[in-house]
């Protein structure tokens, strides 16, 4: 009877404890300044795919801007990349609602080196971050 082979293991015990005892969390101190592991960017530059007709479109935004791309609306509330290296990945806070429908399709932020981690979920189109824009430097 290899079909009813089920192992009757016991589980294992969890110790409770009072609040009392739980162990001291560590002391952190918020007060002084706090530096991120990104730098901001002004912009960004995404890319589109209609997935129908197979048209992909390259298109820079800076930050707060809104603009369409076909049937979608996307703004671009913001753009960070690692700490002084811009070329090195790039991930956006993006807000885009296709314009036949009230509520968003998207809101949240997406990342150029996995784009599959926070994606777009529309039958019919794509979008994805590919680098942040940054100011041009002036050498005088």
């Amino acid at each position: 009877m290899a079909a009813q082979s089920i192992f009757d293991e016991p589980l294992p015990t969890i110790m409770e404890s009072p609040l009392d005892e739980v162990s001291q969390l560590p002391d952190f101190n918020f007060d002084g300044e706090r530096s991120a592991n990104s730098d901001i960017g002004i912009g960004a530059i995404l890319r589109g795919l209609d997935r129908i007709t197979g048209a992909v479109g390259d298109f820079a935004m800076i930050t707060g801007e809104t603009l369409e791309f076909e049937r979608l609306e996307v703004t671009l509330e913001a753009c960070r990349y690692p700490l002084r290296d811009v070329n090195k990945d790039a991930f956006a806070l993006l807000r885009i609602r296709d314009i036949r429908e009230e509520e968003d399709a998207f809101y949240g932020w997406m990342f150029a080196s996995s784009p599959a981690l926070s994606a777009l979920d529309h039958p019919r189109y794509d979008i994805w971050v590919i680098s942040c824009q940054i100011e041009a430097v002036s050498e005088n």
